[in-house]
């Protein structure tokens, strides 16, 4: 590495920052998968599995907590609409608020806060003694989760090889759907009554949160910052020695040796990105790009709404399911939206992005469709509608992962977490506000007509977004980040040195 500039020019550089050389990229990307990346994942993969805890214990514990005898006086309807839109709106404001602090000031710094402050609100939650409290935790709570979206998938994707980054993202971004079924599971008991008292089994249910995150905790404070982003905040140092203990540590775990690497990229190095110059990358630079998240976002939204969104309801209403035992029938969608990606994630990295996210997003679509034309007619009862719903999901939940790993690849590196979060929240916004205007009198009017339009629905704008993908899918597999879209200081070196 050599340094070639020691000079400010006022745009976002700062004095005494250089123009440097580095091969950290190609390091990266050349290691032999190891127990260091098993870590990596551990640590930073399985905070999808509190989401989908999260989100699946409050539907769950709703009609627990508007109970005369809850210890909260709060109705059920007040849980499922104020809670809920609080919890998607806090979400939003946290991915924006964190993603533009994890481009600034660092990934590992805002996934520790990130964590914190979700484990903070949990516990809050937990102890909630009036309806305001709650309310106020609520929001909190998805204040720290959006703020994970950015922080965690733009970590993961600078510290894993390029070869295994579509498999690695397909699976982590389902992994929610694990702590959904273990939320729809593991709520029957705490809430039983016979076992735990009413205004303590949901409590219970929360403090399970509270535990996984600290677990979680324990291990991602051995995660080290991301080496992408130190040497291009002025840390080359950091970045070698980081790079350094990393190589070490994959040596002594696979007892193999490392070839040597003589791809560099030179970096003008920056301190920040304004927010401008990131809303000029994304909307005028790669125009196509943002048109495609957008449409990858949109569409995996209406679909799961579609299907989602007053999933009780529909058991119930179509087919008498009483009420504690839709938890059954949730774990088993929540299963085939484990098993797609764990499937087919590999497939992304070796048949390519192209054809893997137009063709699970269109296979879903059509699936979709089929199963609402099947219940309009009246072909299907609930273990049927659930094994459609499996199969639709499985193929599904692989696409719905995809947006998060080509939101993350397809943009430079110093924009990456900001837009990550602006998707999420775009995507978060449509399913927590859009969808439930659109589906709720359609899911809830028990006639099967009704359910199936709003499916059909959900299948058009999924369709859609796989003729998108079809069209302006990146093909980023195995190769580079930098390769996928040139850092923006890179491109202030090349302007340099030509000047």
């Amino acid at each position: 590495m050599a340094d070639l500039d020691r000079r400010g020019d006022g745009s976002g550089h700062a004095g005494g920052l250089a123009t440097i050389r580095t091969s950290v990229p190609a390091r990266l990307d050349r290691l032999p998968w190891s127990s260091w990346h098993w870590m990596v994942i551990v640590g930073l993969g399985t905070v999808w599995i509190l989401d989908g805890l999260e989100v699946t214990i409050v539907g769950n514990v709703a009609p627990r907590l508007g109970e005369p005898d809850s210890g909260l006086s709060i109705t059920t309807s007040q849980v499922t609409g104020l809670g809920a839109a609080l919890y998607v709106l806090g979400a939003c404001v946290g991915a924006l608020f964190f993603g533009w602090l994890t481009d600034r000031f660092g990934r590992r710094r805002l996934f520790m806060i990130t964590l914190g402050v979700y484990l903070a609100a949990t516990a809050m939650t937990a102890i909630s003694w009036t309806a305001w409290w709650f309310f106020l935790f609520r929001f909190l709570t998805g204040f720290g989760i959006g703020g994970e979206y950015g922080a965690i998938n733009s970590a993961i994707d600078e510290l894993i090889p390029s070869r295994h980054r579509g498999r690695v993202d397909i699976v982590i971004n389902g992994s929610y759907w694990i702590g959904a079924a273990a939320g729809a599971l593991l709520s029957i008991p705490v809430l039983d009554v016979s076992i735990f008292p009413a205004d303590v089994g949901w409590r219970l249910c929360f403090g399970l949160g509270v535990v996984l995150g600290l677990s979680i905790l324990l291990v991602r404070r051995n995660v080290p910052e991301s080496p992408r982003w130190l040497f291009i905040h002025g840390h080359e140092d950091e970045a070698e020695e980081v790079v350094d203990d990393v190589e070490s540590r994959v040596r002594r775990s696979t007892g193999r040796s490392l070839e040597e690497v003589d791809d560099e990229i030179t970096i003008r190095q920056r301190r920040t990105i304004g927010i401008v110059t990131i809303a000029r990358t994304m909307f005028g630079r790669y125009p196509r790009r943002t048109v495609l998240g957008l449409s990858l976002f949109v569409g995996q939204a209406f679909l799961y709404n579609a299907i989602t969104f007053g999933f009780g309801a529909i058991l119930a209403n179509l087919f008498g399911v009483p009420a504690d035992r839709t938890g059954y029938y949730y774990a088993v969608i929540a299963a085939g939206n484990v098993i797609g990606p764990l499937l087919l994630a590999r497939s992304f990295d070796t048949v390519g992005r192209k054809p893997m996210i137009s063709g699970t997003y269109l296979l879903s679509g059509v699936l979709l469709v089929a199963t609402a034309v099947a219940l309009w007619i009246g072909w299907l009862g609930a273990v049927t509608l659930t094994a459609c719903w499996f199969v639709v999901l499985f193929f599904a939940s692989a696409g719905a992962s995809s947006a998060y790993l080509t939101v993350s690849e397809v943009f430079p590196m110093e924009t990456r977490a900001l837009a990550i979060a602006f998707f999420y929240a775009i995507g978060t916004a449509v399913g927590g506000i859009s969808g439930p205007l659109l589906f709720a009198q359609l899911t809830a009017s028990g006639r099967p007509s009704d359910t199936a339009i709003a499916f059909l629905i959900g299948a058009s704008l999924m369709i859609a977004a796989g003729v998108v993908a079809a069209i302006l899918a990146v093909p980023a597999e195995r190769r580079s980040l930098e390769d996928v879209a040139r850092p923006l200081s890179a491109e202030d070196a090349d302007a340099a040195s030509s000047a």
